[in-house]
Protein backbone atom coordinates (compact mmCIF):
# COMPACT_ATOMS: atom_id res chain seq x y z
CA UNK A 1 0.00 0.00 0.00
CA UNK A 2 2.97 2.30 0.35
CA UNK A 3 4.70 4.23 3.08
CA UNK A 4 3.18 7.29 4.70
CA UNK A 5 5.44 9.75 6.53
CA UNK A 6 3.94 11.30 9.64
CA UNK A 7 5.26 13.92 12.06
CA UNK A 8 4.15 16.03 15.00
CA UNK A 9 5.37 18.29 17.74
CA UNK A 10 4.71 17.48 21.40
CA UNK A 11 1.10 18.77 21.24
CA UNK A 12 0.32 16.36 18.42
CA UNK A 13 2.30 13.42 19.77
CA UNK A 14 -0.61 11.42 21.20
CA UNK A 15 -2.71 11.86 18.06
CA UNK A 16 0.28 10.90 15.89
CA UNK A 17 0.74 7.70 17.86
CA UNK A 18 -2.96 6.84 17.52
CA UNK A 19 -2.97 7.56 13.78
CA UNK A 20 0.20 5.51 13.28
CA UNK A 21 -1.43 2.46 14.83
CA UNK A 22 -4.64 3.05 12.91
CA UNK A 23 -2.90 3.41 9.53
CA UNK A 24 -0.72 0.36 10.20
CA UNK A 25 -3.89 -1.63 10.96
CA UNK A 26 -5.13 -0.61 7.49
CA UNK A 27 -1.98 -2.06 5.89
CA UNK A 28 0.14 1.08 5.48
CA UNK A 29 3.79 1.28 6.45
CA UNK A 30 4.54 4.40 8.48
CA UNK A 31 7.71 6.48 8.51
CA UNK A 32 7.58 8.22 11.88
CA UNK A 33 9.61 11.40 11.56
CA UNK A 34 9.14 12.57 15.15
CA UNK A 35 8.69 13.77 17.65
CA UNK A 36 8.99 10.75 19.89
CA UNK A 37 7.56 11.96 23.22
CA UNK A 38 5.47 14.70 24.79
CA UNK A 39 8.62 16.60 25.73
CA UNK A 40 8.47 20.14 24.36
CA UNK A 41 9.57 20.20 20.71
CA UNK A 42 9.94 23.07 18.28
CA UNK A 43 7.60 22.15 15.41
CA UNK A 44 9.91 23.41 12.63
CA UNK A 45 12.51 20.84 13.70
CA UNK A 46 10.18 17.93 12.88
CA UNK A 47 8.29 19.46 9.97
CA UNK A 48 11.20 20.63 7.80
CA UNK A 49 12.43 17.04 7.22
CA UNK A 50 9.03 15.63 6.21
CA UNK A 51 8.18 18.64 4.03
CA UNK A 52 11.57 18.41 2.35
CA UNK A 53 11.03 14.73 1.46
CA UNK A 54 7.59 15.44 0.01
CA UNK A 55 8.92 18.51 -1.79
CA UNK A 56 11.56 16.31 -3.48
CA UNK A 57 8.95 13.70 -4.40
CA UNK A 58 10.33 10.95 -2.16
CA UNK A 59 6.84 10.51 -0.70
CA UNK A 60 3.53 11.26 -2.37
CA UNK A 61 1.84 12.66 0.75
CA UNK A 62 2.04 12.81 4.53
CA UNK A 63 0.26 13.79 7.71
CA UNK A 64 1.49 16.34 10.25
CA UNK A 65 0.04 17.70 13.46
CA UNK A 66 0.50 20.19 16.24
CA UNK A 67 -1.89 21.80 18.70
CA UNK A 68 -3.68 24.07 16.21
CA UNK A 69 -2.28 22.69 12.97
CA UNK A 70 -1.27 26.21 11.98
CA UNK A 71 2.43 26.19 12.87
CA UNK A 72 3.15 22.90 11.12
CA UNK A 73 1.25 23.95 8.00
CA UNK A 74 3.12 27.27 7.84
CA UNK A 75 6.45 25.46 7.88
CA UNK A 76 5.38 22.85 5.32
CA UNK A 77 4.05 25.45 2.90
CA UNK A 78 7.47 27.12 2.69
CA UNK A 79 8.44 24.35 0.26
CA UNK A 80 7.73 25.03 -3.39
CA UNK A 81 6.18 21.64 -4.21
CA UNK A 82 4.22 21.23 -0.98
CA UNK A 83 0.53 22.00 -0.75
CA UNK A 84 -0.32 21.55 2.91
CA UNK A 85 -3.95 21.88 3.96
CA UNK A 86 -5.14 22.40 7.51
CA UNK A 87 -8.06 19.99 7.85
CA UNK A 88 -10.47 19.90 10.77
CA UNK A 89 -13.21 17.73 9.26
CA UNK A 90 -13.69 15.10 6.56
CA UNK A 91 -15.30 17.44 4.03
CA UNK A 92 -12.38 19.90 4.18
CA UNK A 93 -9.97 16.98 3.81
CA UNK A 94 -11.75 15.62 0.73
CA UNK A 95 -11.83 19.05 -0.90
CA UNK A 96 -8.15 19.60 -0.09
CA UNK A 97 -7.38 16.52 -2.19
CA UNK A 98 -10.03 16.91 -4.90
CA UNK A 99 -9.54 20.62 -5.58
CA UNK A 100 -6.08 21.50 -4.25
CA UNK A 101 -4.24 18.19 -4.66
CA UNK A 102 -2.90 18.69 -1.13
CA UNK A 103 0.11 16.50 -0.46
CA UNK A 104 0.30 17.14 3.26
CA UNK A 105 -2.63 17.19 5.65
CA UNK A 106 -2.17 19.17 8.86
CA UNK A 107 -4.36 18.16 11.77
CA UNK A 108 -5.19 20.40 14.79
CA UNK A 109 -4.60 17.86 17.55
CA UNK A 110 -6.03 19.97 20.37
CA UNK A 111 -9.26 20.64 18.51
CA UNK A 112 -10.30 17.27 17.07
CA UNK A 113 -10.97 13.84 18.51
CA UNK A 114 -9.23 10.68 17.35
CA UNK A 115 -12.46 9.62 15.61
CA UNK A 116 -12.55 12.95 13.75
CA UNK A 117 -8.88 12.49 12.82
CA UNK A 118 -9.64 9.03 11.42
CA UNK A 119 -12.49 10.51 9.36
CA UNK A 120 -10.16 13.24 8.03
CA UNK A 121 -7.48 10.71 7.10
CA UNK A 122 -9.96 8.29 5.50
CA UNK A 123 -11.60 11.08 3.54
CA UNK A 124 -8.24 12.22 2.20
CA UNK A 125 -7.13 8.69 1.33
CA UNK A 126 -10.37 7.89 -0.49
CA UNK A 127 -10.41 11.10 -2.55
CA UNK A 128 -8.77 11.74 -5.91
CA UNK A 129 -7.57 14.98 -7.44
CA UNK A 130 -10.09 16.16 -10.03
CA UNK A 131 -7.60 18.00 -12.26
CA UNK A 132 -9.04 20.28 -14.95
CA UNK A 133 -9.69 23.81 -13.73
CA UNK A 134 -8.17 22.84 -10.37
CA UNK A 135 -4.84 21.98 -12.01
CA UNK A 136 -4.76 25.40 -13.68
CA UNK A 137 -5.30 27.04 -10.31
CA UNK A 138 -2.57 24.99 -8.64
CA UNK A 139 -0.12 25.99 -11.36
CA UNK A 140 -0.84 29.64 -10.54
CA UNK A 141 0.32 29.17 -6.94
CA UNK A 142 3.97 29.06 -7.98
CA UNK A 143 3.74 31.92 -10.51
CA UNK A 144 4.73 34.59 -8.03
CA UNK A 145 7.81 32.63 -6.97
CA UNK A 146 9.51 32.93 -10.33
Amino acid sequence: MGTIPIASDHAGFQLKEQLKAYLESKGFEIKDMGCYSEESTDYPDVIHPIANLINKGEYEFGFIMCGSGNGVSMVANKYENVRCALCWNAEISALAKKHNNANIVALPARFITFDEAKDIVNSYLSSDFEGGRHQRRIEKIKQMLH
